[in-house]
């Protein structure tokens, strides 16, 4: 099992999960993924979910209070590390990002910042305290991959690059553009267009690795889960489906080849 006991900056450190029900969720990611869940008590009536696998943090959930439920809809929000959360939120905005929530403090177990890149998608920066992020990454089970898909991939590489130090190598394959997303030489995510007439904004989408990317999103839809892209796939690298949890959330499962 691939453990992770820290993350180098620039990388991909933490999953979220934001939902309208937190228990049914909990349910939902347990059986398709195997999570256990460990209930943290944020407040009355609240509570932080970590979840685990074989042990290892693996991901996390919470509940939308009814203001943000009112305007956002349940969704996987990925972190990216950092060793400054002020000097990387500051640099956002210079780049022409937006600072949505400036950097706090997270108990003392790291501090964070919400930040809207130029073309609109969100995504959270983390500088790690006792918590440096997910135990586990790139296992069945556990996240493997960010993609971005956005409405102006020539700004957002810009964006990235600079803030984040990424390389960005882009390729076409059957009339279609991707872009790799690499830390160091290393690929961790990639970015395209969103469809023309799309209806959603610019956003972040979480991979999840599975054994069998059939077998996981039959599995899913048995669980309520709806199929927005059925198992595709991806010529000489693996399969993926793009699902949503009963409660919305959009997610992506991959097996690699």
């Amino acid at each position: 099992m691939s453990i992770v006991s820290s993350h180098e900056p620039g990388a991909f450190c933490w999953v979220e999960l934001g939902t309208s029900d937190q228990n049914a969720a909990k349910a939902f990611y347990g059986e398709l993924f195997s999570w256990t869940a460990q209930d943290n008590e944020m407040g009355p009536g609240s509570f932080y979910t970590i979840f685990q696998l074989e042990g290892n943090d693996a991901a996390a959930a919470y509940t939308l209070d009814a203001q943000q439920q009112a305007g956002v809809p349940p969704h996987w929000t990925i972190y990216v590390s950092t060793d400054n959360a002020e000097a990387t939120a500051k640099r956002s905005a210079e780049l022409g990002g937006e600072i949505v929530m400036p950097a706090f403090d997270v108990y003392d177990l790291g501090r964070m910042a919400v930040l809207k890149d130029p073309t609109g998608a969100f995504h959270n920066i983390w500088q790690p305290g006792k918590n440096t992020g997910v135990g586990v990454q790139n296992e069945p089970g556990s996240f493997c991959w960010g993609q971005l898909n956005c409405s102006d991939t020539a700004k957002a590489e810009a964006y990235y690059k600079a803030l984040f130090g990424w390389g960005a190598n882009t390729g076409s394959d059957g009339g279609m553009t991707y872009t790799e997303w690499q830390l160091n030489g290393t690929p961790i995510g990639g970015m395209m267009d969103l469809p023309p007439g799309a209806m959603a904004p610019s956003h972040w989408l979480a991979y999840f690795s599975v054994e069998d990317c059939n077998a996981s999103a039959a599995k899913a839809r048995s669980l309520g889960a709806a199929v927005y892209v059925a198992p595709t796939d991806i010529p000489n690298t693996g399969r993926f489906a793009v699902l949503a949890d009963p409660q919305g959330a959009v997610f992506a499962i991959y097996q690699q080849a």
